[in-house]
């Protein structure tokens, strides 16, 4: 991989991260499209930069996350994300696996994006219109949709997003609780991915070349991110999750088009 590669590949990640159209997916055709190869050190990179883009949340969402005395908040989130990480954790090398697969994407792509057509009207009478009203039920419900998120392609927050709208969250507020529990949950993944490749890989940790990229992937992530969110939040207030559907079912639809014609492999 190449620096420009790795810079091409965190601006897709920061673009896309708290969208509901799949980091993960765009990254994996990105790095398709881009001819980088499926290898350890691109997986560990795309799990990885992903912890750039949700330090934006932090960031943005500061008075949230500090001070730490908010002990019910940083609760709710454990137990959120409790479900993600112990199914995730094993069924570790069966992700990996897929995530070698642009035809898995496709298809999740386009099942997600006809849900998303027909969410805001599905689930149209919302109740809970702030963080604090969530109880730990709800978030263990909504940390129970994230484990479709497994699944490359499906889109963390627009699992998650889905999960708080049948939990009667408003979507505003769906979408600002799939940010909060990213953190946890990427903090987790790429702390796993990082500590597995030293321990079978450490060649690529001890890489000085993978470690620059590995920074500047992050930052560029970060930096994109923080536009990404401001911008999500306010088109969601206007005009919901119709535009996003369509997207990734177009989305799809283009993919597998390549694949059937031999484009992208």
């Amino acid at each position: 991989m190449q620096l420009f590669q790795a810079v091409i590949i965190a601006i897709v990640e920061g673009l896309t991260e708290f969208l509901p159209i799949s980091s993960t997916g765009h990254m994996i055709i990105t790095s398709s499209l881009l001819g980088i190869a499926a290898d350890p050190f691109t997986k560990l990179f795309e799990v990885c930069i992903q912890l750039g883009a949700i330090l934006s949340v932090v960031v943005l969402y500061y008075k949230k996350f500090f001070p730490l005395t908010n002990w019910k908040f940083y609760i709710k989130l454990l137990v959120a994300v409790t479900p993600a990480l112990a199914i995730g954790f094993v069924l570790s090398d069966a992700i990996d696996a897929l995530l070698e697969s642009p035809i898995t994407v496709a298809v999740t792509l386009l099942l997600g994006g006809v849900v998303l057509l027909f969410i805001d009207k599905l689930f149209n009478a919302p109740s809970i219109e702030t963080e604090e009203k969530i109880t730990f039920k709800n978030g263990l419900t909504i940390g129970f949709w994230q484990c479709l998120a497994l699944i490359p392609g499906m889109s963390r927050s627009a699992a998650t997003i889905i999960g708080g709208m049948q939990q009667k969250l408003t979507r505003n507020v769906a979408a600002e609780f799939s940010f909060f529990l990213a953190v946890p949950t990427m903090a987790a993944a790429t702390g796993y991915k990082l500590l597995k490749a030293y321990k079978t890989t450490p060649e690529i940790l001890l890489n000085k070349e993978n470690l620059i990229l590995l920074g500047v992937g992050n930052l560029v992530a970060f930096i994109v991110a923080l536009l990404a969110i401001k911008f999500f939040i306010g088109f969601l207030q206007k005009h919901g999750f119709k535009l996003f559907g369509w997207y990734r079912i177009i989305a799809g639809i283009t993919l597998l088009a390549l694949i059937y014609t031999g484009l992208l492999k």
